[in-house]
């Protein structure tokens, strides 16, 4: 009687494999010093399990090891683009009183009043357009985001003035990005006033905090739907 053998994950092996995954996409969070598992990890360590599970099954250990790396990179998909890109903007903005942050599939770029506007005015400072060269140069190279550029003021002087100014900054914002090659379906602006405080306006530095313009960089698809 011939007999057949069935091949099973080893699950000590697929267990040091996802550890090792996730490990290694662990970052350290800048401005918490958190460690905190980025995009990759959370889209493609579920797809190592997945994949280890039916290579194993098909192909033994070797197979679960080999399942679980391909799967993972392809589970990765849109999480690890936005890794990409991230780390890139860190790169270029390192340095430029830029603030770059990741929430989900969202990045967001904090660029203080202080640095891209003189006082009450919608005109972008000179010595800030190489910063947004550095921005442009990596919307061209990451370009399936949606970009929205969204202008902040301090409470002080009334909505009549702070809407009007939060909008043409974020409009100056927008235009010199299109004028750096950046396609005009990709990019919306907005001003808010002093609707969205990120800190006190009862104190000099908490408005300085919130005198600011944002590019929030989505994904398409959800601009799109």
């Amino acid at each position: 009687m011939t007999s057949s053998k069935v091949y099973r994950p080893a699950l000590p092996v697929i267990f040091v494999l996802v550890i090792s995954l996730l490990s290694g996409c662990q970052t350290t969070n800048p401005y918490t010093g958190e460690q905190e598992l980025n995009k990759t990890a959370t889209y493609g360590g579920i797809g190592a399990v997945a994949g280890a599970v039916i290579g194993g099954i098909v192909g033994g250990s070797d197979g679960a090891a080999k399942g679980a790396a391909l799967i993972a990179s392809l589970g990765a998909g849109y999480g690890f683009y936005t890794d990409k890109q991230e780390a890139k903007l860190r790169q270029e903005l390192k340095g430029t009183g830029v603030k770059v942050s990741q929430h989900g599939d969202e990045i967001r770029l904090i660029m203080s009043s202080n640095i891209t506007f003189g006082s009450s005015q919608a005109e972008i400072k000179s010595s800030f357009y190489k910063v947004l060269d550095s921005v442009g140069k990596v919307l061209t190279e990451f370009d399936q985001n949606a970009v929205e550029v969204v202008g902040h003021t301090d409470a002080t002087g009334g909505d009549a003035i702070n809407i009007p100014l939060s909008f043409k900054r974020a409009e100056s914002v927008s235009d010199y990005l299109v004028s750096k090659g950046i396609s005009e379906t990709r990019i919306s602006h907005k001003g808010e006033g002093s609707n969205h405080p990120v800190a006190d306006n009862g104190t000099a530095e908490g408005r300085a905090v919130n005198r600011r313009v944002e590019i929030n960089l989505v994904p398409l698809s959800s601009v799109e739907s």
